[in-house]
C-alpha cells in the first residue's frame, strides 16, 4: 500500500449522493457522503469534477473518504507534508471530513483531483482492506524475457502447481478477430532493415478520450513503481506489465505520410507511414524525457514521412506523445533485436522498462497479441473503436523449433527416473507440445515464447527445475576425492607476500612496460645497454611504456618518491616478471624477481619515538631478508658484494643452498639523486624469487626437538676489522657441529679497549644435545675448542673486558 499506513477506521470507501453550491465561495461545494456511519458526512471541497456536479442529486460516486483524526498528506504543500485532519469551519459551513485525492493518500506526487472507485466498492470497507494488493517482486536472472510478465509468471506457476491457466488477456483475438495484413488501408508500413525488426503490428483505436485511467490501473501501476499518466499511456504500460510484450501509442494525425507525387497535381496527400530503418549517422530527435538524442549508424528508429518519431525499443519522441487533444491512436507492437536494443540503450545512457524487456528478447508472436489487448482496453477506457483492420509486418518469421528428447537421456543425465509420462506431462504444462515416436523417442514443439530452449539438454533442464530439485535424493560421494595438487610457483610467492605484510611492508604493483632511460639510471655511468637488448612493445601507449621491463627497481623508486610526498616512512615490496630477450628465441625469459625498497624513520611518529627518530638503514633491510628466510625455512649466509645501483661498502648478497639469489643494500647517492629521492637513506633489496622458491621447496630432513635443556654462553672476540662476522659465526658453526644449535651477533665494538685495526664481535651461543643434558665441563671443553680454532685461522682472541 501507501508509505502513509491508511487507519482502517478513519479512511473508508465513501458513497458521494449530491453535490450542492457553497453558500459563501463560488469554488467550493457542498458534497453529501454516506460512509456506512449512522448519518451521512456534509464535506466542503473545492475538487474540481465536483464544481461541474453543482445541484446534482442521487449520484451514488464512490470515493475515498477520511474522517476527523485520519492523518493524510497535505495536498496543497510540496513535497510529502503529514497533517491530520481536524474538524474546521471553511467560509462560515463546520466541516470535519474529506473526499480524498491520490497526493493526499500518498498515491502521487500531483494534485490533480478526487479519486473515484469502482462503482462495487462496499461503501464503509476500510480503503486499505479495498485496495490492498500483495507486490511480489521476482528478481528475473539471465535472458528470459518470457518471465518479464504477469502472465510469464503465471505460466510458470501454472506448470510447478498443476492447474489451470486463465488466457483471457492474451487470446482477445479470438473473441473479437481482427484482419492482419501488411498493407492496410490507415498507414504505410516499411521495414527496410528486418535484420534489426522480426515483426512489427500497428492496431488503429479512433474517436477515443485521453483522461485519467481508472483508479484500478493506476494503483496496480503505483505499486510497480510507475507513475500513471492517462488511459492511453497506463493502458501500454499495464499490458507491457502483464503480457510482457512493450508498446507505444502514437497520436494517429502528427505521423506523417511520405511525399508522393500524384500524376496531374504535383505534390498530393497520402496516408501515414511508419519506416523501420536504421538512423543516418547524425540524425536527431528529441524524446519523451526532453532530451535531444543524437544517434549513430546502427541505431533503428521507429520513423514516419518526415523523420524519427521514436528509438526503437527505448523511448518514444516528444512529438508524436499522446495529448489530451488526441483522438485517434495509432498503437506499435514489435519486435527487435535484442542485441541492437542494448547498444542503443547503452549508448544513449537511456534505459526504459521496454529495453529492459527487449534486451531480454521477447517473443515475436507476441506482437498482434497484446496489440489487440492494448487496443481493447483503450477502446474500452476511452471510449472509442478498434478499427478491424490492423497492419502486421513479419519479415522475420521462423519455423518452430522441433528437437528430440530420449527419456533415457533425460533420466541419465539427472541421476533420478521420473516416468516418460511425468516427463511428457512437465514439458506439456510449460506449453512444449510432445508426442512419442515408436522408439519411445519424444518429439518436441519448442513454444514460440521459448527463445532460450534450443537443445534437448535445455528440455531436460526444464523437466528437472518443474519435477523439483528438493525432491532428488540426496547421495553420498563413494568414490575417493582425487589428490589435491598444490601449485607451489603461486604458494610460494603468497606465503613471502604474507611474511613481507606481516613485517609491516606494503605491496605494490607497478606497469611490465618501462622507459628503458629509468632502468639506465640505476647504473650511474649510464645505460649499459642500448634499446635493441629490450623487447619493444608493438604498439605503445606512450614513450613511457615502449619496453618491457629486466628490472623491478626502477618502478619501486618512482613509487617510493610519489609516496614520499605523503608520508615520512615507506616500506614497500613488489614480485612481479622481468622480461630477458634469449638469443635465437621469440619469446623471452620471465623470471620473477622480488624488490623491498624501505627508507624514511625507522619507528613511526609517536611520544614514544621522540623527535630524533634514526633512519632506516641496511641493517633493518637485513633484518627484513632474515625473517623472509626464517619465515621460508631456509638458512642463507650474506656476504660483501657489488652492484651498480647500490652504496660501495654497504652492499651485501645473500646465498642459500651454493647460489647467490640476490642483493641488498643503500642505495647509491647518483642513484637516488637520478630518481629525485630526498637525502636520506634508501635501501633497497633485489632478490630471484624463483631460485629462493627452489629452495624453498626442496625436500628438506625434519629432526624431532631435543627435549633436554639448552645451554646459553656469550662469546666476545677480538678480531682484524676485515674479517667478516659471517666468517666467525661459519667456524664457531662448523666446530661445534650438532652441539652448537644457534650462533647470534648480538654486538659489534670499536674503540680504545680493542685496539686501532680492531674490532670486538660478539655472538650468542646456544648448546644442546638430543640424547643427553649437557655438562658445564662438555660445555667448556667445546668452548676452548671453538677459541683454538678461531685464534689459528683469523688470529682471534678472547676479549678479556
Amino acid at each position: 500500500g501507501a508509505e502513509l499506513p491508511w487507519d482502517p477506521a478513519k479512511i473508508v470507501v465513501g458513497k458521494l449522493i449530491t453535490v450542492q453550491p457553497h453558500p459563501n465561495a463560488d469554488r467550493l461545494v457542498l458534497a453529501e457522503v454516506e460512509y456506512g456511519g449512522p448519518e451521512t458526512e456534509v464535506v466542503v471541497t473545492g475538487a474540481p469534477s465536483l464544481l461541474d456536479m453543482r445541484g446534482q442529486d442521487d449520484l451514488h460516486l464512490k470515493v475515498a473518504f477520511a474522517m476527523e483524526g485520519a492523518r493524510l498528506y497535505d495536498g496543497h504543500a510540496e513535497g510529502q507534508r503529514v497533517i491530520k485532519l481536524k474538524k474546521t469551519k471553511i467560509r462560515g459551513v463546520p466541516s470535519r471530513a474529506m473526499v480524498c485525492s491520490e497526493k493526499e493518500l500518498g498515491l502521487s506526487d500531483e494534485q490533480v483531483d478526487i479519486i473515484y472507485l469502482p462503482d462495487d466498492a462496499p461503501v464503509g470497507m476500510p480503503l486499505a482492506d479495498y485496495v490492498g494488493d500483495a507486490v511480489l517482486e521476482f528478481d528475473i536472472k539471465g535472458p528470459f524475457g518470457h518471465l518479464e510478465s504477469v502472465f510469464g509468471v503465471a505460466r510458470e506457476a501454472a506448470a510447478l502447481f498443476d492447474v489451470e491457466l486463465k488466457r483471457d488477456a492474451i487470446e482477445v483475438l479470438k473473441q473479437r478477430p481482427a484482419e492482419l495484413t501488411p498493407t492496410p488501408d490507415f498507414l504505410t508500413l516499411e521495414i527496410p532493415d528486418p535484420d534489426l525488426c522480426p515483426r512489427y503490428t500497428a492496431f488503429l483505436i479512433r474517436g477515443v478520450r485521453v483522461g485519467p485511467s481508472p483508479f484500478w490501473m493506476q494503483q496496480r501501476l503505483l505499486r510497480v513503481g510507475m507513475r500513471p499518466i492517462n488511459n492511453i499511456v497506463d493502458t501500454t504500460n499495464y499490458v507491457m506489465l502483464e503480457l510482457g510484450q512493450p508498446l507505444h501509442a502514437f497520436d494517429y494525425h502528427v505521423l506523417r505520410a511520405k511525399p508522393v507525387l500524384s500524376d496531374a497535381e504535383g505534390p498530393g496527400e497520402a496516408q501515414p507511414a511508419i519506416i523501420v530503418r536504421r538512423a543516418k549517422p547524425g540524425e536527431q530527435m528529441r524524446t519523451l524525457d526532453g532530451e535531444l538524442r543524437t544517434f549513430d549508424g546502427e541505431m533503428l528508429l521507429i520513423t514516419d514521412g518526415g523523420g524519427p518519431v521514436a528509438v526503437a525499443g527505448v523511448m518514444g519522441g516528444l512529438d508524436s506523445e499522446v495529448t489530451e487533444a488526441t483522438t485517434d491512436i495509432l498503437l506499435e507492437s514489435a519486435n527487435f533485436n535484442f542485441l541492437n536494443i542494448r547498444r542503443t540503450s547503452r549508448l544513449l545512457g537511456l534505459t526504459s522498462e521496454a529495453s529492459q524487456r527487449f534486451g531480454r528478447r521477447v517473443d515475436p508472436e507476441l506482437t498482434v497479441k497484446a496489440a489487440a489487448r492494448a487496443a481493447h482496453l483503450m477502446a474500452e477506457l476511452g471510449g472509442g473503436t478498434v478499427a478491424p483492420v490492423a497492419g502486421d509486418m513479419y519479415p522475420g518469421q521462423q519455423p518452430q523449433r522441433a528437437l528430440e528428447l530420449d527419456p533415457a537421456y533425460a533420466a541419465r543425465i539427472l541421476g533420478i527416473e521420473p516416468p516418460p509420462a511425468e516427463m511428457a506431462r512437465i514439458l506439456s504444462s510449460l506449453e512444449f507440445q510432445v508426442s512419442e515416436n515408436k522408439d519411445g523417442i519424444f518429439n518436441v514443439t519448442v513454444p514460440s515464447h521459448r527463445l532460450d530452449v534450443t537443445r534437448p539438454i535445455d528440455l531436460v533442464e526444464e523437466i528437472g527445475r518443474i519435477w523439483g530439485y528438493d525432491r532428488f535424493p540426496t547421495t553420498l560421494m563413494q568414490d575417493e576425492l582425487p589428490p589435491q595438487r598444490a601449485n607451489p610457483r603461486l604458494e610460494g610467492a603468497e606465503r613471502v607476500r604474507d611474511i613481507l605484510i606481516g613485517c609491516g611492508l606494503d605491496e605494490i604493483i607497478t606497469y611490465s612496460m618501462v622507459d628503458i632511460e629509468d632502468e639506465g639510471s640505476l647504473w650511474p655511468q649510464g645505460a649499459p645497454s642500448g634499446p635493441d637488448d629490450y623487447l619493444r612493445v608493438r604498439n605503445p601507449l606512450s614513450a613511457e611504456r615502449a619496453y618491457l621491463r629486466q628490472a623491478l627497481l626502477p618502478s619501486s623508486l618512482h613509487t617510493v618518491r610519489e609516496n614520499l610526498r605523503f608520508l615520512d616512512r615507506v616500506a614497500t615490496f613488489e614480485i612481479g616478471a622481468v622480461y630477458l630477450p634469449v638469443e635465437g628465441q621469440t619469446l623471452p625469459d620471465e623470471p620473477r624477481r622480488l624488490v623491498i625498497v624501505m627508507t624514511g624513520p625507522r619507528e613511526t611518529q609517536s611520544w614514544l619515538a621522540g623527535q630524533d627518530r634514526i633512519a632506516v638503514d641496511f641493517y633493518d633491510l637485513k633484518g627484513v631478508a632474515e625473517t623472509l628466510l626464517a619465515g621460508l625455512g631456509l638458512e642463507g649466509t650474506f656476504e660483501p658484494g657489488e652492484h651498480p645501483a647500490l652504496h660501495p661498502g654497504r652492499c651485501a648478497q645473500l646465498n642459500v643452498g651454493g647460489d647467490v639469489v640476490g642483493v641488498m643494500g643503500e642505495l647509491h647517492p647518483v642513484v637516488r639523486e637520478s630518481f629525485d629521492l630526498p637525502e636520506q637513506p634508501v635501501c633497497a633489496l633485489e632478490f630471484d624469487l624463483d631460485k629462493l622458491l627452489a629452495a624453498w621447496g626442496a625436500p628438506r630432513m625434519m629432526v624431532p626437538l631435543s627435549i633436554h635443556p639448552p645451554v646459553y654462553e656469550d662469546l666476545a672476540l677480538v678480531v682484524d676489522e676485515d674479517t667478516p662476522a659471517e666468517r666467525v659465526r661459519e667456524l664457531i658453526t662448523q666446530t661445534g657441529r650438532a652441539l652448537v644449535r644457534s650462533v647470534a651477533l648480538f654486538d659489534v665494538y670499536r674503540g680504545d679497549q680493542v685496539g686501532a685495526g680492531k674490532k670486538s664481535l660478539a655472538y650468542r651461543l646456544t648448546y644442546q644435545a638430543d640424547d643427553r643434558t649437557l655438562t658445564d665441563r662438555e660445555v667448556g671443553k667445546l668452548r676452548s675448542k671453538i677459541v683454538r680454532r678461531l685464534e689459528r685461522e683469523l688470529g682471534a682472541t678472547l676479549r678479556s673486558q
